[in-house]
């Protein structure tokens, strides 16, 4: 993480019993080499055939004033085995208030039930709510399949452009620091169980411990609770 993440974690260190400024992180982290990492996206998905297309309603506006205004989707691939032969998509509903992972599925691949399964978590999680969701144009968001299950909920849908990723930037931002912060930190695992819970483990630390200024030093959950 980078200087003001670890400011912000120092701040709310009851250990830390001295002043810590900005500058004085960030010197500290020059003189010990230490970096902050980006990871470069990778784009290889294959263009499948548009059924229900959706305007960018979202428009990039990722101001919220309360829970369960919009939430974003994806999914992302991840890699297990002994030489990481193995891969399978990790899908979530990321709710842009607070950026708090709402539900998540492992499946096999980006399919339309894979992901009416992780909305149907988030929806038993959220209780009668009618947000606004966000997600990019892949196959499995403009099938009939998942846009009948959404349409229950009464819904207002919005997706990316072609070729905009920057129009679901904090779900985008979400999947790369769970992987370069999390994953890319522990060891790979090697059956599917551990990757399993290696996942859980991960949401578990973003959710409940992962402290950010722009929460004003909270957790996604604590900043939850404060607004409920």
């Amino acid at each position: 993480i980078g200087a003001g993440n670890l400011l912000t974690n120092l701040q709310q260190d009851e250990e830390i019993d001295f002043l810590v400024t900005f500058k004085m992180v960030r010197r500290v982290m020059r003189d010990l080499g230490i970096h902050c990492q980006i990871r470069k996206k990778k784009h290889n998905r294959i263009k499948q055939n548009e059924q229900y297309i959706q305007d960018n309603l979202l428009n990039q506006n990722f101001e919220v004033s309360a829970p369960n205004e919009v939430w974003l989707s994806d999914s992302t691939e991840l890699s297990y085995g002994v030489n990481g032969e193995y891969k399978v998509r990790l899908s979530g509903v990321l709710d842009l208030y607070g950026r708090r992972l709402l539900s998540y599925n492992l499946s096999d691949t980006e399919t339309s039930s894979a992901e009416i399964q992780v909305f149907q978590r988030a929806f038993v999680a959220a209780g009668d709510v009618h947000p606004r969701i966000h997600t990019d144009r892949g196959s499995a968001y403009t099938s009939g399949a998942f846009n009948n299950f959404l349409n229950q909920f009464e819904v207002e849908r919005s997706m990316s452009r072609p070729g905009t990723p920057y129009d679901n930037a904090p779900m985008e931002r979400w999947w790369n620091e769970f992987k370069l912060r999390w994953m890319d930190r522990h060891p790979m695992a090697k059956t599917y169980k551990e990757l399993v819970k290696l996942v859980e483990d991960g949401i578990e630390y973003f959710n409940h411990q992962n402290r950010s200024a722009q929460r004003n030093g909270l957790t996604p959950d604590e900043y939850w609770n404060e607004a409920i």
